[in-house]
């Protein structure tokens, strides 16, 4: 039976753990080629090695460094083409807020914020759209935040680069919909992370406001959220775009 992804090849950007580790994981399973970009080496190439038994002991190519940088993201992009002569899925995961309440921000923290969620995503859009235009397919998926929708408590900062993510992904949708590309954004709540496990021991006060505004009771499963980007990345998925998807537990509804 062939696999929902087979053939095709993802690039998933801050797959070393977490939430990227999940996602890659789990387009792995469903066929795709993975390669992966990640700032700490050692985490992507224990990630690649994990991914090579996934693949049939297929070599996962990595790219390193802080996508941040324009040349890392063309670079990261190149290691796709070079490895394997396409690039058909690309997941924007790397970011990572710094949480803290905006009078206790500094400006060199705002700028860090914008830049690992916001330039990275924009960067790796840049570099990827014209390889997926000339193939006349492509899938993107974003990693955005349901807490630009509900304005959780001490994301200000994080919410202004996740918003720009999601205002984002409407704009290309619509300026790349007649090339066969789609771009859409998966926005999770509270997620049960190594960065959450993280805040709930340091501040177990903001940690449970975060769970408070979530009906179900509980964070998401990284499963969870990698389900849903293999949904989005699948040709099943070809005539939805421009979407911001919460996987929320109920947190915020239409």
């Amino acid at each position: 039976m062939t696999k929902r992804l087979e053939g095709m090849v993802a690039l998933v950007t801050g797959a070393g753990r977490g939430i990227g580790l999940a996602i890659a994981e789990r387009l792995a399973r469903d066929g795709a080629r993975i390669v992966l970009c990640n700032l700490d080496e050692d985490e992507a190439r224990a990630a690649a090695r994990e991914l090579s038994v996934l693949q049939g002991g297929q070599e996962v190519p990595i790219a390193i460094g802080d996508l941040s940088d324009e040349t890392v993201a063309k670079a990261a992009v190149n290691t796709a083409i070079d490895a394997h002569g396409r690039l058909d899925i690309l997941v924007n995961n790397a970011g990572g807020g710094i949480i803290l309440p905006f009078a206790e921000h500094t400006p060199q923290t705002i700028r860090t914020t914008i830049d690992r969620n916001l330039w990275t995503a924009i960067w790796c859009c840049y570099y990827t759209l014209p390889v997926m235009r000339e193939q006349g397919f492509g899938r993107i998926i974003n990693v955005g935040a349901d807490s630009v929708r509900n304005g959780l408590w001490a994301h200000a900062a994080y919410n202004a680069a996740k918003g720009g993510v999601h205002g984002m992904t409407t704009g290309l949708a619509r300026e790349f919909a007649m090339d066969g590309i789609t771009v859409n954004t998966v926005a999770p709540c509270a997620t049960n992370t190594p960065q959450m496990a993280e805040i709930s021991a340091r501040d177990p006060e903001l940690a449970n406001k975060f769970l408070s505004v979530i009906p179900m009771g509980r964070p998401a499963e990284m499963e969870e959220i990698a389900a849903l980007v293999c949904y989005l990345a699948s040709r099943e998925a070809a005539f939805t775009t421009g979407q911001v998807i919460s996987i929320n537990g109920g947190s915020t509804m239409l």
